[in-house]
C-alpha cells in the first residue's frame, strides 16, 4: 500500500527528463553461429521481445538509475504498441504523454546477430512516420529538466523548423537540450546542413562516429567534434564503440576509454550512454565525471541480449566505481 502511495506521489510530479522519438517493438534473435541457408532451420534460444528506439532505451536506462522520466512518441493502435506501453510502465517509464497512430502500425524491428560480425536488422518505420511535433506536450515537456530528442534524421513528419522554435522556447526557459541521431547509410543520406536549423538549440550532440562521418564527411573524430560546435551546439559527443568517445566543448576537449565488459550484444549502448551523461548534467558533475558515468553506463548495456537489460541501477554503477575508474584526458580546445 505504501509503495503505490508513493508511485502516485511519484506520477503527480513533473518527470525531469522527457525522452521523445523513435519507438519500436524490438524481437531479438539470439546470437547465431551463422545465418541459415535457403530452406534450412536453425533452432536457438528464446527470443527477446521488448520496447526498442532511442526515446523508450534511453528512458528505460534513466528508470534503471532512479530518475524520473516520461516518453514521449507514437506506436500504433494495434498489439504491439500495447506491449511498447505495458512494458515501458513495468520498467517505471511514465507513458502519459504516449501517442497512438490511426494510420500507422507500430514500429518493428528483428536483430539478428552472427557471432563475430555486425548485427542485422529487419525494421518497419510504421508509427514513427507519423510522430510530428504536434505529438509532443508542451505544457509537459517545459517542466523538465531536461529534453532529450532520439532518432532526429529517421522522423519524416517532425518538422525541423517548429522543433527548433519548441527547442529554442526549452533553451529560454533553462531546459538542457540534448540530440541524438539516426543516420541511414544511404545514398540521399541526411548531411550536416540538415541539422543546421536546430543545432544551435542544442546543449549537447551525441552521434556516433559512423554517424558523424556520414553527416559531416570527416573520418576523425575531433574534426567531426569541431563541424558541428560550428554548426551550433554547445557540447559535442562521439562515442566510438570499443575506442571509447571523445566530448567537445569550446572550453575543452576531453578522450575516455571504453569500460572492458564481456561483450553479449551492443544493442542499446549508445542510448544507454546518453542516459549516463543526462544523470550527469542533471547533478551538476563536471563534464570528465559525466563521460565517465555514460561510458559506464553504455557498456553495461553490452552484457545482456537486447538493449536494456544490462544496463545498471545506481547501486550497481556506484559499486562498480569503486574498484574500476576511466582514465579521461583533458586537452584545451584550440
Amino acid at each position: 500500500m505504501g509503495h503505490d502511495k508513493e508511485r502516485e506521489h511519484i506520477m503527480m510530479q513533473p518527470p525531469s527528463v522527457i525522452c521523445a522519438g523513435i519507438l519500436v517493438a524490438d524481437l531479438f534473435v539470439p546470437p547465431l553461429e551463422k545465418l541459415p541457408t535457403g530452406g534450412n532451420l536453425v533452432v536457438t534460444e528464446d527470443f527477446l521481445v521488448q520496447p526498442g528506439g532511442c526515446a523508450a532505451n534511453t528512458a528505460i536506462s534513466l528508470a534503471k538509475l532512479g530518475v524520473s522520466v516520461s516518453v514521449v512518441g507514437k506506436v500504433g493502435k494495434d498489439l504491439f504498441g500495447d506491449a511498447v506501453e505495458r512494458d515501458l510502465q513495468k520498467s517505471g517509464v511514465r507513458t502519459d504523454a504516449l501517442c497512438r497512430s490511426s494510420t500507422h502500425g507500430t514500429s518493428k524491428t528483428v536483430i539478428l546477430p552472427v557471432t563475430g560480425e555486425d548485427r542485422r536488422y529487419i525494421h518497419t518505420i510504421g508509427a514513427n512516420a507519423d510522430f510530428s511535433v504536434e505529438d509532443i506536450s508542451v505544457p509537459l515537456a517545459m517542466q523538465a529538466q531536461v529534453f532529450a530528442l532520439g532518432g532526429y534524421c529517421v522522423l519524416p513528419s517532425l518538422d525541423p523548423q517548429r522543433i527548433a522554435m519548441l527547442l529554442n522556447n526549452m533553451k529560454v526557459k533553462g531546459i538542457r537540450t540534448i540530440l541524438d541521431v539516426v543516420v541511414p547509410a544511404s545514398s540521399d543520406h541526411p548531411t550536416l546542413d540538415d541539422l543546421m536549423p536546430i543545432l544551435p538549440f542544442i546543449d549537447v550532440f551525441m552521434p556516433n562516429i559512423e554517424e558523424a562521418a556520414i553527416l559531416t564527411g570527416e573520418t576523425d573524430p575531433e574534426k567531426q567534434a569541431e563541424l558541428f560546435l560550428h554548426a551550433g551546439c554547445n557540447i559535442a559527443i562521439i562515442t566510438r564503440g570499443e575506442n571509447g568517445a571523445l566530448l567537445m566543448s569550446t572550453q575543452e576537449t576531453l578522450e575516455a576509454p571504453a569500460f572492458p565488459v564481456e561483450v553479449v550484444d551492443v544493442s542499446g549502448a549508445g542510448d544507454a550512454f546518453v542516459a549516463g551523461f543526462i544523470v550527469g548534467l542533471l547533478e551538476q558533475w563536471t563534464l570528465a565525471d559525466s563521460l565517465q558515468f555514460a561510458s559506464l553506463i553504455g557498456a553495461s548495456a553490452c552484457t545482456q541480449l537486447g538493449c536494456t537489460g544490462g544496463v545498471f541501477t545506481r547501486p550497481e554503477a556506484e559499486k562498480y566505481l569503486q574498484s574500476h575508474q576511466l582514465s579521461v584526458t583533458s586537452f584545451k580546445t584550440v
